[in-house]
């Protein structure tokens, strides 16, 4: 399993990814136009052709023996440069009555574009046959995770201060959000499908064109809509947990249709930026070892040709890295190059 940059001939390995992410995965619709412009922003980025703000970098998993994507990930270079970028801020209003002696504060809901400029890691998905299982496919979800830190740490200045990631909110068991339902349906003439689709599309000026400008308070909600504030699905809690490990957190900012939460964090102080390190590679002939569970990740430092992929080996004590041939040609690299390294149970 490796990680690598989309290409052009993944389209139609790529639509047939978006049609297993489900409800509220907005940023890959099942939209083969859409998703071709996807590849073409992202080969442009990856060979450097478009400005460092408005670069989305899209990679894929791939399964070396079959070719077939299991999954992919995504780092936008800063969100809301091109399209607003819309969430609520939890806050707190405070009331008093001198005359009554009466003090009462209360949670509300404030339209933001706090996050313009910042970086954002997104679209992380795995498709059900690549998760758990046998060797092969252990940490598959960590790897994609944790790559995206490798390549921001190698290319850190073409990114800005901050990094954030939107999660997926709290939908009950018929697929509605009680968020949604309590809420932004009162404010769109749409069903949340359709909302939610015209975003992943990139047509978000509706949002700030319909929503309320002023503070929302958040007793009016429904018991249901309140519980769902900052929760994610359940399928998002493995994600949450590794970005909460790297050190991003929640600081009350929630997506305005489900109510999940963004979390965020300085890129400088995300625990793989902070530990990952560069070593020089050591190429020889021998059986790769298998990982059990696998432990250092790599990632070579090309652009245009990134490759990222667990390796069964850590750095020696003069920072040189050995590795079998076949991870060597995963990787993209020959001895004497460079090569990032994490040692992914290294404590904070």
């Amino acid at each position: 399993m490796r990680i690598r940059p989309i290409a052009e001939g993944d389209l139609d390995e790529l639509q047939a990814v978006s049609r297993e992410t489900g409800v509220g995965f907005t940023s890959l619709p099942d939209n083969r136009e859409f998703l071709a412009a996807k590849i073409e922003a992202a080969v442009s980025a990856f060979g450097q052709r478009t400005p460092p703000d408005r670069r989305n970098y899209f990679f894929v998993l791939e399964d070396e023996e079959n070719g077939e994507l299991a999954g992919c990930c995504a780092i936008e270079g800063q969100v809301g440069r091109e399209v607003p970028f819309y969430h609520y801020r939890l806050g707190t209003l405070a009331h008093s009555s001198v005359q009554l002696d009466l003090h009462r504060t209360i949670d509300t809901l404030f339209l933001s574009s706090d996050h313009t400029g910042d970086a954002e890691v997104a679209s992380l998905f795995l498709r059900p046959q690549y998760r758990g299982g046998d060797r092969r496919h252990q940490r598959n979800g960590a790897l994609l995770s944790m790559m995206r830190w490798l390549f921001m740490a190698e290319f850190r200045d073409q990114f800005p201060d901050k990094v954030l990631a939107e999660m997926r909110g709290v939908f009950d068991e018929r697929g509605k959000s009680p968020f949604w339902e309590c809420l932004g349906s009162h404010f769109f003439p749409m069903d949340f499908d359709e909302a939610d689709r015209l975003t992943g599309l990139g047509q978000k000026s509706f949002i700030g064109e319909l929503m309320p400008k002023f503070p929302i308070y958040t007793p009016f909600l429904s018991d249901e809509a309140r519980d769902c504030i900052g929760k994610v699905h359940r399928d998002t809690r493995p994600a949450l947990a590794m970005l909460k490990k790297e050190g991003l957190r929640w600081e009350g900012y929630i997506d305005i249709f489900d109510g999940g939460p963004t979390v965020e964090a300085y890129i400088d102080d995300v625990r793989a930026v902070r530990k990952s390190r560069r070593c020089r590679v050591e190429v020889r002939s021998m059986s790769e070892v298998p990982p059990g569970r696998p432990r250092w990740l790599a990632a070579n430092g090309v652009m245009a040709d990134f490759r990222a992929a667990w390796v069964a080996r850590g750095p020696d004590g003069d920072d040189t890295i050995t590795l079998s041939e076949r991870e060597a040609e995963r990787l993209g690299v020959a001895s004497g190059d460079p090569l990032r390294v994490l040692d992914t149970e290294e404590s904070t």
